[in-house]
């Protein structure tokens, strides 16, 4: 039987997931992670280094928040009657990182089915909702925030339109506590426009040409009839038959939802963009491995990129070591908006903490430090459309910040406290959990 992403049918996935998962770990505490009660009380954090990223750091700073939003920030301020006083002399205040493409809380082992819900069969899903499909006791989710991430965009994988994703916060008892915007974007996979011509590849040139114009055709016939069913949606038609695939499309032509694509190559990045201008689409480009060539029509299309992966490999034999490390710089360089994300791949969840150093890779290689800081923070939280709530450290803004002892984008550096709209988040994980538990081990000897 199919499990689909977008009805309720995924719930017995989530708990099918967590009963594997509990005799999976055995007893290794899946559950000790306890999310905790809204905020009851003022906090004040005082002495630490402010980084509010869209303004200039304040040395020896005040924050203060209070029912989880940020309620006074500078470098004096009152401290509210009844408020817990937090001394983080020495310490530095950055807002929660986001991962603005994954697939934390969709999938946990791949080995495990049962575990894995990242996709629906079938080509055109635009109705799937990766929201109700999400597993708030993924073990991984507190492995990717205790290095700092508090937000992530889950994203449906699979066939060409994949569906809708939603912006989480990494924490909460069900899928609905942990929404932060749902649906957050439209996702649309552009085909593989690579021709594989080794002698031993499974379809001829002419084969695999076929398929990439299908593909193509496929995709331009889907929007046309999606626009065809939204305009007669808007023409008051009586006796209308409703189909919930294009439904899904409304908003997208409403421009009230993005669409994001996911391309790589030169060839696909120049497809999707002429598509989209045809389309009169407005797009977000995903992946963008080769971005940095097609800077010029970026610019002028004003497409944003998520860049998948500053660390990737050189895609091409003659391309220099680091193509992909400046793509970032390259994209700053040129006026492109941009922001840092890891690969989204299944294979890639369990590593979603690696995300601060994506964004260090790219300030090595030319993005300047404050850029590369804001690529993981600020960015993101405007492309996925909830830079108003979260990105950085604002009156008004929610109290999801991380409390550290260095700069988060340098490997040494210890993410000390995290607060999720001014909830104090447990940073341990079953990782920090074996670590402990091995060193006692191996003290005892």
């Amino acid at each position: 039987m199919t499990i689909r992403l977008h009805d309720d049918s995924a719930l017995p996935r989530r708990i099918v997931a967590s009963f594997f998962l509990l005799a999976f770990l055995g007893n290794s505490h899946a559950s000790d992670n306890i999310p905790p009660p809204p905020q009851a009380k003022p906090i004040v954090l005082k002495g630490a280094t402010i980084h509010p990223v869209s303004g200039p750091d304040i040395p020896s700073g005040m924050i203060v928040f209070d029912k989880g939003k940020i309620t006074a920030i500078g470098p004096n301020i009152p401290t509210p009657e009844g408020a817990e006083v937090i001394d983080a002399s020495g310490k530095h205040i950055y807002p929660g990182l986001i991962s603005a493409n994954s697939v934390l809380g969709l999938t946990e082992i791949g080995a495990a089915r049962a575990t894995v819900d990242i996709e629906e069969s079938g080509s055109i899903n635009p109705n799937v909702r990766a929201a109700t499909s999400i597993n708030p006791d993924s073990e991984l989710i507190p492995v990717a925030r205790s290095n700092g991430i508090l937000t992530a965009q889950a994203v449906p994988e699979g066939g060409i339109l994949s569906g809708q994703s939603a912006v989480l916060r990494m924490d909460g008892w069900t899928p609905d506590e942990m929404t932060v915007r749902s649906p957050a974007a439209m996702h649309l996979r552009w085909p593989n426009l690579t021709i594989n011509r080794n002698p031993r590849a499974q379809k001829s040139v002419k084969d695999q040409q076929k398929d990439m114009d299908k593909a193509q055709k496929l995709i331009r016939d889907s929007f046309q009839t999606a626009r065809s069913y939204w305009q007669a949606r808007k023409s008051g038609i009586h006796g209308f038959k409703s189909d919930l695939r294009w439904e899904a499309l409304m908003p997208v032509f409403d421009g009230a939802l993005p669409l994001f694509v996911h391309a790589d190559t030169v060839a696909e990045i120049e497809a999707a963009l002429a598509w989209a201008k045809d389309a009169q689409l407005k797009i977000v480009l995903v992946g963008g491995h080769d971005a940095w060539r097609m800077t010029t029509q970026l610019k002028e299309s004003d497409t944003p990129v998520i860049i998948a992966l500053s660390t990737a490999l050189p895609s091409r034999r003659d391309d220099s070591y680091d193509s992909s490390f400046s793509d970032a710089a390259r994209l700053h360089e040129a006026g492109v908006r941009f922001c840092i994300a890891t690969n989204g791949r299944e294979s890639g969840a369990p590593h979603e903490r690696n995300l601060p150093y994506e964004a260090s890779m790219a300030s090595a290689f030319g993005l300047p430090k404050e850029e590369a800081l804001k690529s993981v923070t600020l960015y993101p939280a405007q492309l996925l459309g909830v830079g108003d709530q979260l990105g950085s450290l604002e009156v008004g803004k929610a109290a999801t910040l991380i409390v550290t002892n260095g700069d988060p984008l340098d490997f040494p550096t210890q993410i000390e406290a995290a607060y999720i709209d001014g909830r104090k988040i447990d940073l341990t994980n079953r990782q920090t959990r074996l670590r402990d538990k091995y060193k006692e081990k191996y003290r005892r000897k």
